[in-house]
């Protein structure tokens, strides 16, 4: 999926640890864990604004379109 998350380095950049975000937009360790390590499908809106309201920043912050190459292969 040409849909990149870098909750993570955000995250780092913050000093932001998984187990505080978690309580500050009110998701499971298990969940959050899924969006941190880009293994997720998708985001509701409600759950990007409640990461972008905790940790300051931006959608184009965390998420990154790289078209997919259709010369490869």
């Amino acid at each position: 999926m040409p849909i990149y998350l870098h909750l993570d380095v955000v995250m780092a950049q913050r000093k932001v640890s998984l187990s505080e975000l978690a309580l500050k937009v009110d998701l499971t360790l298990a969940n959050l864990s899924v969006l941190k390590n880009d293994h997720a499908k998708a985001i509701r809106f409600s759950t990007l604004e409640a990461i972008c309201k905790a940790l300051d920043c931006q959608p184009g912050d965390i998420l990154e379109y790289v078209p997919e190459n259709r010369d490869a292969g």
